[in-house]
């Protein structure tokens, strides 16, 4: 019989961290499901690592020693297989391993583009131990977007229907004001349109852009930045699509309101911690972390590798909580079974 579920390949991420963890409890509960699971799901990472992890927190899964052809076998975790060059101590980072990482990572973008995967989840990484490595690495989204040869990704963070954009990502605060052009806003925007038409089927999107000073500058007396830049790059926008639904710029402190976001299919934040710490207050732990723009379908957790927790028993207190990864991988799924 054939298995039209999409094939969705699931990167473990940090390997001293919650990473693999997180992928050997999701296997876990996939096994003990009484349906199969809404993906074939083919985890990176490697194979030796994934199985003494298992032992050590008690997942009631068998690491596979034949990759994708573990599909099918109760309790089998399917492994794409790349080897860890060092020894992994749960909470203890080296630098030595940062390329284990990125080649996880790349392993898994070259199957999306080949067509060996549907869609791409990530596990989370430690951006401070890849660049001790020498590798400038600002996050997945810039990495990814990189490997597929695109110039504007946009970092989209989506629980319920809350989905929230960002300007810029991962760049000091002091530099952000001189991230915000006319240019960026359109390409930003442009690519939040296509994506929200293709990827989530909102024929005209409502887009929110937030401003970047307290109560969107307050006509020049908080800052000039909404009147200088953001308002003509928005007007622009208008003029030249006047069906388009644009709207702003919009003071941040109301943008998130109930009655706000009911009139909104996503929001535009400035800057990384205008938008996350909303979205994450409304669903952390089951926010999934997309980019747009991609050729590939890339969803991700909404945490960090919170080493602190790596290696800890399932019925620990302490265990990593997989909600997160669960949901990038049944979004994951949804998007590719519309791309299909």
């Amino acid at each position: 019989m054939t298995d039209n579920r999409p094939r969705i390949a699931v990167t473990t991420g940090e390997p001293a961290g919650i990473g693999p963890d997180l992928a050997l409890r999701v296997a876990a509960e996939a096994a003990a499901a009484e349906s199969p699971p809404a993906a074939r799901l083919v985890f990176i990472g490697d194979r030796d690592l994934l199985a003494a992890r298992a032992a050590a927190i008690g997942a009631a899964v068998t690491v596979s020693d034949d990759g994708e052809n573990a599909h099918g076998r109760p309790g089998a975790l399917a492994v794409l297989h790349k080897p860890c060059p060092a020894t992994v101590t749960p909470g203890e980072l080296n630098p030595a391993n940062s390329g284990y990482v990125l080649d996880c990572i790349d392993a898994a973008v070259d199957g999306c583009l080949a067509g060996a995967f549907d869609a791409m989840v990530t596990g989370p990484v430690n951006k401070a131990v890849i660049n001790r490595a020498g590798v400038a690495f600002t996050g997945h989204t810039e990495w990814i977007a990189g490997r597929c040869g695109v110039d504007v990704p946009v970092m989209m963070l989506a629980c319920g229907g809350l989905r929230v954009c960002l300007l810029t990502t991962h760049i000091p605060l002091a530099e952000v004001p001189r991230h915000i052009t006319g240019a960026r806003l359109a390409a930003v925007i442009g690519v939040m349109r296509a994506d929200l038409r293709r990827r989530f089927d909102i024929a005209r999107p409502r887009i929110g852009v937030c401003g970047l000073n307290p109560h969107a500058g307050e006509d020049g007396c908080i800052g000039r930045e909404e009147i200088e830049v953001i308002t003509p790059a928005l007007e622009q926008l208008r003029a030249a699509d006047p069906h388009s639904a644009v709207i702003g710029p919009l003071p941040a402190d109301t943008a998130f309101t109930p009655a706000r976001l009911k009139t909104l299919d996503a929001l535009l934040a400035m800057y990384h911690d205008q938008g996350l710490p909303a979205v994450k207050r409304s669903g952390f732990g089951e926010t999934v972390n997309l980019t747009l723009g991609l050729p590939v379908i890339r969803a991700s957790v909404d945490h960090g590798s919170a080493l602190d927790l790596a290696g800890a028993p399932a019925d620990s207190d302490r265990a990593a909580d997989p909600a997160s990864l669960r949901a990038a991988i049944g979004l994951a799924a949804k998007l590719a079974r519309r791309d299909s």
